[in-house]
């Protein structure tokens, strides 16, 4: 069906883009009345959200006339949660609104600030930008919302997501309550649905989605690979599919940036996106994704949040999805607007049941293969040599008389073949892959005491190999700590696939699982400069293996004293305090009364020993009985001289006073 009639110009500038028919998102939101409606819209990624929110603005914005009139405080307002997609929605309503001598200014992160306060001052029609500029715009007065009549919250999933949720309400907060309000999500979540009952009055639901088929002009592809073989795989799935566009994921920016590096350097034209990166270097790599000077380019999640490539025909993880949302927002980036699209998942085989819950969860299915090969690649390579596009353009004069001259001088084989190398030469050379094999089946577990006993691999499932390296070998010793992860590097598997391991004097012995056992061979073939020599073994002796003991030696002792034996006499025993002086009540301690190091003083000069009264107590000490001064009660010949508490501690400086 063609576009319904919405403005007379925005039909213009449908037409001169060669929009014929309305997505299935546009013909539900133009259909019925809904002019003055508020709209909470789900719809997949790259349905044409952009154009459909920007037709069903037009009545309220314009209304009856053709044209705006002077700008002033902005009439409508967009919120985007990434700087990419506020500048795609941007470039959208421009030519959308050509016609109708719009200002459309825009608010996001990394550009000039000042730049754009100055904008906002001479005034607008429409304003696009994300949360957080919006907000601190806001914040300074360079932002009036008093006169909104239209709010658009774009992919409103996603900045909930990425916690923007206070910003959303404080920038709504600050329009007038009699706004229109459009939602547009690709999922309508409980967060979702709380916004828009809050911020929405009388909301038209509208859902575009296919939950039984999701993204159903994506082919969703799986490829088994080996655990270090993900670079690899990675150039032979572009090498194979040859797309014009194409989209890698990675989980962290270090990824990206190793990847992207390592495309560059076997001829991929490839750019990389990530959060570290400024938003001119940003806007520069999309724009060379958008003019064909980069056909690859390597991103993480958040940085490709809302991106629309032009002719992006693959995307490939490089490394899974945390979750279905991701899995269905990174494979949304191609098979827009009614274009087929590969999405292709790399699963190494440890991780192949996570990836089949992934995709089980996000309601799609993937056919299973291993990646390609060099094999593959060269004979795809031969189909679009043969059947390649090159020969359906048009040909110039001078180039028939051009080649009327090479066939009088060269032969047509000759020609074939220097065009063949001509076309070679353009292409990276694909990589040798090991094919990982399925991964062995997985046993039912018992209970937990025979649990462990279960899972291990019996006798007729593995294989052995040996190592030349054992616990008395010279040099670099037999150590697990090192040893295993050796062995699932040079062979591409896991510690999962390897079973017993038997460190011997000078090697050792280990088995694989004979389902791994192939692509095993085939990755230590390729390995390049190995660190240790692996080669195919027998299963080692039941026997064990004692460890060689030393040699016992009688130690030669001297001819025992006479009398040597008996019980060893007893040390004289010293008092542990010093005697008690009756003269003053005190035992002589040879304590400083000032400070450490000073001398104590003589018996005869010192006072004796008076209780402090306590001043609570009028004088008197605490307790029952009063304290009677005078000499000290005789004790029996030989007890024990009475304790002495210790004075209060003080720091050293001052010398401590007596009470007297």
């Amino acid at each position: 069906m063609p576009f319904p009639a919405t403005h007379p110009a925005l039909d213009r500038a449908l037409a001169e883009r060669g929009y014929a028919e309305p997505t299935p998102v546009q013909e539900a939101v133009l259909e019925g009345d809904h002019s003055g409606s508020d709209l909470l819209v789900s719809a997949q990624t790259g349905s044409g959200k952009t154009v459909a929110f920007g037709l069903a603005a037009a009545p309220t914005l314009l209304g009856d006339a053709e044209r705006f009139g002077k700008a002033g405080k902005p009439l409508a307002l967009v919120i985007a949660p990434t700087r990419e997609l506020a500048l795609q929605v941007a470039a959208e309503l421009t030519w959308l609104y050509a016609g109708t001598d719009a200002k459309i200014g825009t608010c996001v992160g990394g550009m000039d600030a000042r730049k754009e306060a100055r904008a906002l001052g001479w005034g607008t029609h429409i304003v696009i930008g994300t949360p957080g500029r919006l907000k601190d715009h806001i914040d300074r007065g360079n932002l009036d919302l008093s006169e909104l009549k239209l709010a658009v919250l774009d992919e409103a999933d996603e900045m909930l997501d990425m916690g923007f949720r206070e910003d959303l309400e404080f920038i709504l907060d600050q329009s007038p309550s009699e706004r229109r309000t459009l939602l547009f999500s690709a999922t309508i979540a409980r967060e979702i649905a709380v916004l828009a009952k809050r911020y929405q009055r009388d909301a038209v639901r509208i859902d575009t989605t296919n939950k039984s088929q999701p993204h159903g002009d994506i082919e969703y592809r799986a490829m088994r690979i080996a655990p270090n073989q993900i670079e690899h795989a990675v150039v032979n799935v572009l090498r194979f599919f040859e797309a014009p566009g194409a989209l890698v994921f990675c989980s962290t920016r270090e990824s990206v940036k190793h990847l992207q590096a390592a495309l560059r350097e076997r001829g991929f034209a490839s750019v990389g996106l990530s959060g570290e990166l400024s938003q001119r270097e940003r806007t520069d790599a999309l724009q060379a994704l958008r003019d064909g000077q980069a056909r690859v380019c390597v991103a993480t999640d958040v940085a490709a949040r809302g991106l629309d490539l032009p002719d992006l025909g693959l995307v490939i993880h490089a490394e899974l999805p945390v979750n279905r949302a991701t899995l269905l927002h990174r494979s949304g980036r191609t098979g827009r607007a009614g274009k087929k699209g590969v999405s292709v998942l790399l699963v190494p085989n440890p991780k192949r049941r996570r990836a089949e819950m992934l995709l089980s969860s996000a309601g799609v299915t993937a056919s299973w293969d291993v990646a390609p090969g060099a094999d593959a690649i060269r004979a795809q390579d031969e189909a679009r040599l043969v059947s390649g596009p090159i020969f359906d353009q048009p040909v110039a004069d001078e180039d028939f008389a051009l080649a009327r001259k090479l066939m009088a001088e060269r032969t047509p084989e000759e020609i074939a073949c220097a065009f063949i190398s001509l076309q070679r030469a353009k292409m990276p050379a694909p990589e040798d892959l090991t094919d990982p094999g399925e991964r062995p089946e997985r046993k039912e577990r018992g209970d937990a005491a025979t649990a462990w006993p279960s899972e291990r691999l019996q006798p007729h499932e593995v294989s052995w190999f040996r190592v030349d390296v054992g616990r008395h070998s010279e040099g670099k010793q037999a150590d697990p700590k090192w040893l295993i992860p050796v062995i699932c590097r040079l062979g591409g598997i896991t510690k999962r696939e390897i079973g017993s391991i038997r460190i011997l004097s000078h090697e050792t012995r280990f088995e694989i699982a004979r389902a791994a056992v192939e692509g095993f061979r085939s990755a230590l073939a390729a390995a390049k400069n190995p660190e240790v020599a692996i080669t195919p073994s027998s299963a080692p002796d039941n026997a064990y293996e004692a460890r060689p003991k030393r040699p016992f030696v009688k130690k030669d002792y001297a001819p025992r004293a006479e009398g040597e034996g008996a019980e060893r006499p007893r040390p004289a025993w010293k008092a542990k305090k010093p005697p008690f002086r009756a003269e003053t009540g005190r035992a002589e301690t040879g304590r400083a009364e000032a400070g450490a190091g000073a001398p104590a003083a003589p018996a005869e000069d010192r006072k004796p020993w008076k209780a402090k009264g306590d001043p609570k107590s009028n004088g008197k000490l605490r307790g029952n009985a009063p304290f009677k001064g005078g000499a000290p009660k005789p004790r029996a010949e030989g007890a024990p001289a009475a304790a002495r508490s210790k004075p209060p501690f003080k720091k050293a400086g001052k010398p401590h006073k007596r009470a007297g």
